[in-house]
């Protein structure tokens, strides 16, 4: 659902240098319920922007809003320093607005052939002309070859590489992408976000992508937008949200974390594993630790130590790393039941005795309430 047309609304005063997408302060609510509130946003020229969040956070929402199939409620939506969405203004529909959509379901007209469903969006180009580029997407995606084939001859995966193309085919200034990978195997989606990442830079399109999945964003993403109940927690380059997250929910919500509780002292709050700093926080306030799993650098030893030591209570391996159950003695006889993640495989034995080591660099201190 792509046109190729020009809008017709009269830009704003704007820099040369406006971003492909910017919303300002928006609102938005189904009824009673209350689905986005005060968000802003910016996506620029060959950037791929990743709304990540858990169901119902607003995500898609908001990407429905960009697209049209939305009425903006409150707020301002401007593509290319255009206002395509304020209220009181006539609403521009999906057609009108030079943007690509690709969703999780790939939406294939079923009666036409693979090429003249890429070429499905231009028609005011001439014929060969059509087709050239057609197949050009065709060809960057690993699809020539099924040009005259049709959908119900492709599987799942191929299907979302033809629906891809086609979405950039008319050369939207934006993409949006709704979870398209969502609904294929591991090792597919993998394949084809690769691809889609790939295509998205060459063609240079902003991109706009919703997902559930934080590796995916990850991957994917220049920037990420954290959402939970309507709002963007934070918003950063996938560096900063994991090694500098503002909120312990940005924190869980890439990965299963240990939790602890301590009291700060002299800066820092003392845990089993070693002390954690604490910047920011008063001696004597309550603090909430939080402990990546690869933070814990275990040692197997050879000999138990003479006191009291930390042992081993399960090993799994996962392939790429290994999961460690072990048991963490504290000096003044604590004991706490942590997860350790290490590359490889590392299956010591039920009981081994071992010494942990604390990579403070994946380790968060919040106040004890914060994110309760």
């Amino acid at each position: 659902m792509t046109s190729p047309a020009p809008l017709s609304i009269a830009p704003d005063t704007a820099p040369e240098s406006a971003p492909v997408l910017a919303m300002h302060n928006i609102r938005h609510a189904y009824g009673h319920h209350l689905a986005v509130e005060d968000v802003g946003l910016e996506v620029r020229q060959g950037e791929v922007v990743c709304l990540l969040g858990p169901s119902g956070c607003g995500k898609t929402t908001l990407l429905r809003i960009v697209a049209g199939l939305e009425v903006l409620q409150q707020g301002r939506v401007e593509l290319d320093g255009v206002t395509i969405g304020r209220p009181g203004q006539a609403h521009v529909p999906p057609e009108k607005r030079n943007v690509g959509l690709a969703f999780q379901d790939s939406a294939l007209f079923p009666h036409l052939s693979v090429l003249q469903n890429v070429g499905f969006g231009l028609e005011a180009l001439p014929g060969r002309e059509r087709r050239k580029r057609a197949l050009e997407l065709l060809d960057q995606l690993g699809m020539a070859r099924y040009a005259e084939s049709y959908p119900h001859m492709l599987s799942g995966g191929q299907q979302q590489r033809v629906a891809l193309a086609r979405a950039l085919a008319p050369a939207p200034q934006l993409m949006l992408l709704d979870e398209p990978f969502s609904s294929l195997d591991a090792r597919l989606r993998d394949r084809i976000r690769d691809d889609t990442l790939h295509v998205l830079k060459r063609v240079g399109a902003g991109a706009l992508l919703v997902t559930h999945d934080p590796e995916e964003a990850m991957f994917m993403a220049d920037r990420i937008a954290l959402m939970r109940d309507g709002h963007i927690v934070q918003l950063g380059t996938p560096r900063e949200l994991y090694c500098a997250p503002v909120d312990p929910f940005v924190v869980s919500f890439f990965g299963e974390v240990n939790e602890l509780e301590g009291e700060v002292r002299q800066g820092r709050v003392a845990t089993p594993v070693g002390e954690a700093p604490a910047p920011g926080l008063a001696d004597g306030q309550r603090a909430r630790v939080m402990i990546r799993p690869e933070a814990l650098r275990v040692v197997a030893l050879e000999e138990p130590p003479a006191d009291h030591h930390s042992h081993v209570i399960m090993a799994k391996l996962l392939g790429r790393t290994s999961l460690l159950h072990i048991c963490a003695h504290a000096g003044d006889g604590r004991e706490l039941h942590l997860h350790a993640r290490v590359p490889g495989v590392f299956l010591p034995d039920e009981g081994q005795p071992i010494t942990v080591r604390l990579d403070t660099s994946q380790v968060f201190v919040f106040p004890a309430a914060a994110g309760a």
